[in-house]
């Protein structure tokens, strides 16, 4: 039997995860956790925690996903639910972290939500920098309010709360909005039917790769839902579906030591060689090859 590196699964870093967490926001500094564990913080997951991070100086690199960014302050980060992470802080990094679950969002109203709400389109760069001191010192100020209304409790402080996150958001959006690349994605209102498609795919990816499937589910046709999913994201819902099995294959040849065709049989597919045939075709590389180009840390 193969040994097998499972990604931990957490709540807030090395607290079991809480699957009912509701309306929860959290704000800490990055040493009050980090200094604890030698300034790292090993690959893990959140299964409903989206998080921002501030870092007023220091730095040092992050794993996202198969990816090893690096960041140097000023600077914020992306950390959407589910997304594979990890973080090597040089010492004495400091600045905040925010954690707050994706129904968090839903709660501000019809518009006032979006920035929240595409921080994960946002994501695709998790390291946003910033240009100047003074975007730092705001983003910090906020950070330390919201941390007040977390400690003291006064009357009224979860609204308090919703209104520094969504603060918080708006400003490092902006700043994501505003560094090249990313300059294309618009904070327009997040879509039922793509969030829709999305969960599905998170719970059914594994056995279902068929379009049928997931349309059928949404009371769509196939070709509706293709074309729905287009407009709204700029790739068809078939694209989504291979991402969300290609996402699980680069983990687990990243983060376990399985073989491959033990892999390429834990996502349903035929036979290794298809396995080895697909991944290629969207790739450019042998899952063999992906895993000794990515499976070290630099």
């Amino acid at each position: 039997m193969s040994s097998v590196m499972r990604l931990p699964l957490f709540h807030l870093y090395g607290d079991p995860p809480d699957e009912q967490a509701f309306d929860f926001i959290h704000i800490e500094t990055i040493s009050s956790r980090s200094s604890i564990h030698n300034w790292t913080i090993d690959v893990h997951r959140h299964s409903n925690l989206c998080q921002i991070l501030v870092i007023e100086r220091g730095g040092g690199k992050m794993r996202f996903e198969t990816t090893t960014p690096t960041f140097a302050a000023p600077a914020a980060i992306l950390v959407p639910a589910r997304v594979a992470h990890g973080f090597w802080f040089q010492p004495s990094t400091e600045g905040w972290v925010l954690s707050f679950t994706e129904d968090v969002a839903q709660m501000f109203g019809a518009r006032s939500n979006d920035a929240v709400t595409r921080l994960n389109a946002l994501a695709v760069e998790p390291v946003v920098p910033m240009s100047n001191v003074g975007q730092v010192t705001r983003l910090s100020m906020l950070c330390a309010g919201l941390q007040e209304e977390l400690l003291l409790s006064r009357e009224g402080f979860r609204l308090a709360m919703h209104g520094y996150l969504a603060l918080i958001a708006i400003e490092v959006a902006r700043l994501a909005l505003a560094r090249g690349p990313s300059g294309a994605v618009t904070l327009q209102p997040a879509d039922p039917i793509v969030d829709k498609l999305r969960d599905l795919v998170e719970r059914h990816f594994r056995s279902e790769r068929l379009l049928d499937f997931y349309a059928a589910t949404l009371a769509m046709t196939p070709d509706r839902l293709n074309n729905h999913v287009k407009r709204a994201t700029g790739v068809t819902a078939g694209h989504l579906i291979r991402q969300r099995v290609l996402t699980e294959a680069k983990r687990q040849l990243v983060f376990s030591n399985q073989p491959i065709h033990e892999i390429a049989y834990d996502l349903s597919f035929a036979d290794p060689s298809h396995f080895v045939r697909s991944f290629r075709k969207y790739t450019g590389v042998t899952p063999q090859a992906f895993r000794e180009r990515e499976g070290k840390i630099s």
